[in-house]
Protein backbone atom coordinates (compact mmCIF):
# COMPACT_ATOMS: atom_id res chain seq x y z
CA UNK A 1 0.00 0.00 0.00
CA UNK A 2 1.37 3.22 -1.13
CA UNK A 3 1.15 6.53 1.66
CA UNK A 4 0.19 9.74 1.27
CA UNK A 5 3.85 10.71 0.94
CA UNK A 6 4.20 8.07 -2.11
CA UNK A 7 1.11 9.58 -4.09
CA UNK A 8 2.38 13.35 -3.41
CA UNK A 9 6.23 12.85 -4.83
CA UNK A 10 4.79 10.60 -7.71
CA UNK A 11 2.65 13.55 -8.91
CA UNK A 12 5.30 16.13 -8.52
CA UNK A 13 7.17 13.19 -10.58
CA UNK A 14 4.63 13.43 -13.47
CA UNK A 15 4.99 17.17 -13.61
CA UNK A 16 8.97 16.44 -13.98
CA UNK A 17 8.41 13.99 -16.73
CA UNK A 18 6.11 16.30 -18.90
CA UNK A 19 8.34 19.28 -18.02
CA UNK A 20 11.28 17.70 -19.42
CA UNK A 21 9.77 16.86 -22.95
CA UNK A 22 7.38 19.99 -23.40
CA UNK A 23 8.18 22.82 -25.81
CA UNK A 24 8.75 25.92 -23.58
CA UNK A 25 6.51 28.04 -26.34
CA UNK A 26 3.66 24.97 -25.21
CA UNK A 27 4.72 26.27 -21.12
CA UNK A 28 3.79 29.95 -21.67
CA UNK A 29 1.20 29.39 -23.86
CA UNK A 30 -2.39 30.97 -23.56
CA UNK A 31 -5.33 30.59 -25.70
CA UNK A 32 -8.92 32.19 -24.76
CA UNK A 33 -11.35 32.08 -24.44
CA UNK A 34 -10.35 28.01 -24.84
CA UNK A 35 -7.83 28.80 -21.84
CA UNK A 36 -6.36 32.21 -20.34
CA UNK A 37 -4.22 30.53 -17.86
CA UNK A 38 -0.94 28.84 -19.00
CA UNK A 39 0.60 25.31 -18.03
CA UNK A 40 3.29 27.71 -16.21
CA UNK A 41 0.81 29.50 -14.25
CA UNK A 42 -1.30 26.12 -13.34
CA UNK A 43 2.12 24.67 -12.12
CA UNK A 44 3.24 27.96 -10.21
CA UNK A 45 -0.06 27.57 -8.47
CA UNK A 46 0.37 24.06 -7.28
CA UNK A 47 3.93 25.15 -6.19
CA UNK A 48 2.86 28.14 -4.66
CA UNK A 49 0.55 25.56 -2.46
CA UNK A 50 3.41 23.50 -1.56
CA UNK A 51 5.58 26.27 -0.67
CA UNK A 52 2.83 27.24 1.85
CA UNK A 53 2.50 23.95 3.27
CA UNK A 54 6.66 23.72 3.82
CA UNK A 55 6.77 26.78 4.83
CA UNK A 56 3.88 26.78 7.60
CA UNK A 57 4.85 22.93 8.92
CA UNK A 58 7.09 23.57 10.80
CA UNK A 59 5.71 26.03 13.46
CA UNK A 60 2.27 24.41 12.80
CA UNK A 61 0.39 27.04 10.74
CA UNK A 62 -0.07 26.79 7.24
CA UNK A 63 -1.54 29.45 5.30
CA UNK A 64 -2.08 29.12 1.74
CA UNK A 65 -3.44 32.84 1.08
CA UNK A 66 0.63 33.39 1.63
CA UNK A 67 2.03 32.39 -1.62
CA UNK A 68 5.35 33.73 -3.54
CA UNK A 69 3.71 34.07 -6.97
CA UNK A 70 7.11 33.31 -8.64
CA UNK A 71 6.89 35.04 -12.18
CA UNK A 72 9.62 32.88 -13.27
CA UNK A 73 7.55 29.68 -12.58
CA UNK A 74 5.65 30.80 -15.02
CA UNK A 75 7.98 31.77 -17.85
CA UNK A 76 10.72 29.28 -17.47
CA UNK A 77 10.65 25.80 -17.32
CA UNK A 78 14.54 25.02 -15.98
CA UNK A 79 13.45 27.61 -12.56
CA UNK A 80 10.28 25.12 -11.98
CA UNK A 81 12.43 21.65 -12.40
CA UNK A 82 14.38 22.99 -9.99
CA UNK A 83 11.79 24.10 -7.50
CA UNK A 84 10.16 20.84 -8.19
CA UNK A 85 12.65 18.84 -7.51
CA UNK A 86 13.28 20.62 -3.91
CA UNK A 87 9.58 20.39 -3.14
CA UNK A 88 10.32 17.00 -3.29
CA UNK A 89 13.65 16.82 -1.03
CA UNK A 90 11.24 19.20 1.84
CA UNK A 91 8.41 16.52 1.72
CA UNK A 92 10.83 13.41 1.83
CA UNK A 93 11.86 15.35 5.27
CA UNK A 94 8.16 14.28 6.47
CA UNK A 95 7.66 10.90 8.61
CA UNK A 96 4.98 8.37 9.23
CA UNK A 97 4.77 9.67 12.54
CA UNK A 98 4.31 13.37 11.98
CA UNK A 99 1.47 13.27 9.50
CA UNK A 100 -1.47 12.95 12.49
CA UNK A 101 0.21 16.40 14.22
CA UNK A 102 -2.39 19.25 14.97
CA UNK A 103 -2.30 22.39 13.17
CA UNK A 104 -3.97 25.60 12.09
CA UNK A 105 -4.77 26.15 8.25
CA UNK A 106 -6.32 28.95 6.74
CA UNK A 107 -7.70 30.11 3.25
CA UNK A 108 -9.90 32.99 1.72
CA UNK A 109 -13.24 31.02 0.90
CA UNK A 110 -15.26 33.90 0.06
CA UNK A 111 -14.13 35.93 2.21
CA UNK A 112 -14.02 33.53 4.88
CA UNK A 113 -10.35 33.24 6.50
CA UNK A 114 -10.49 31.78 9.75
CA UNK A 115 -7.88 29.39 11.15
CA UNK A 116 -9.36 26.07 10.79
CA UNK A 117 -8.15 22.51 12.65
CA UNK A 118 -6.81 20.03 10.57
CA UNK A 119 -3.25 17.62 10.38
CA UNK A 120 -0.58 17.74 7.32
CA UNK A 121 -1.83 14.05 6.17
CA UNK A 122 -5.22 15.93 5.58
CA UNK A 123 -3.48 18.63 3.70
CA UNK A 124 -1.37 16.44 1.79
CA UNK A 125 -4.66 15.22 0.67
CA UNK A 126 -6.12 18.42 -0.60
CA UNK A 127 -2.72 18.78 -2.52
CA UNK A 128 -2.90 16.13 -3.66
CA UNK A 129 -6.65 16.77 -4.85
CA UNK A 130 -5.71 20.05 -6.18
CA UNK A 131 -2.54 19.20 -8.28
CA UNK A 132 -4.33 16.32 -9.57
CA UNK A 133 -7.45 19.22 -10.75
CA UNK A 134 -4.73 21.33 -12.21
CA UNK A 135 -2.63 18.47 -14.13
CA UNK A 136 -6.00 17.16 -15.77
CA UNK A 137 -6.68 21.14 -17.33
CA UNK A 138 -2.65 21.16 -18.30
CA UNK A 139 -3.22 17.67 -19.69
CA UNK A 140 -6.21 19.00 -22.00
CA UNK A 141 -3.94 22.43 -22.58
CA UNK A 142 -1.40 19.74 -24.29
CA UNK A 143 -3.66 17.38 -26.01
CA UNK A 144 -5.10 20.83 -27.31
CA UNK A 145 -1.76 21.54 -28.25
CA UNK A 146 -0.61 18.27 -30.07
CA UNK A 147 1.33 17.72 -26.83
CA UNK A 148 0.52 14.26 -25.15
CA UNK A 149 0.84 13.59 -21.83
CA UNK A 150 1.59 10.24 -20.36
CA UNK A 151 -2.16 8.63 -20.04
CA UNK A 152 -2.05 8.75 -16.43
CA UNK A 153 -1.24 12.59 -15.99
CA UNK A 154 -4.02 14.29 -14.20
CA UNK A 155 -5.59 11.40 -13.38
CA UNK A 156 -6.08 10.79 -9.41
CA UNK A 157 -4.67 7.96 -7.70
CA UNK A 158 -7.55 6.11 -6.60
CA UNK A 159 -8.48 6.04 -10.37
CA UNK A 160 -5.25 4.49 -11.00
CA UNK A 161 -5.43 1.91 -8.86
CA UNK A 162 -9.58 1.50 -9.69
CA UNK A 163 -8.59 1.09 -13.17
CA UNK A 164 -5.36 -1.48 -12.21
CA UNK A 165 -8.08 -3.77 -10.36
CA UNK A 166 -10.34 -4.00 -13.04
CA UNK A 167 -7.68 -5.06 -15.60
CA UNK A 168 -6.17 -7.61 -13.09
CA UNK A 169 -9.79 -8.61 -12.87
CA UNK A 170 -10.30 -9.05 -16.41
CA UNK A 171 -6.69 -10.92 -16.71
CA UNK A 172 -8.17 -13.40 -14.31
CA UNK A 173 -11.21 -13.71 -15.47
CA UNK A 174 -10.06 -15.22 -19.06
Amino acid sequence: MTSILDDITGSIQQAVDLLRGLPEALYVRVNPPAYESSIGAHLRHNIDHYHSFIEGIGDGKIDYDHRNRDKRLETDVSVSLAVLESVVANLSGLTADSLDASLLVRMDCGGDSAWSHSSPRRELQFLLSHTVHHYAIIGMICRLNGHQPNSEFGVAPSTLKYRASQQNSVSCAR
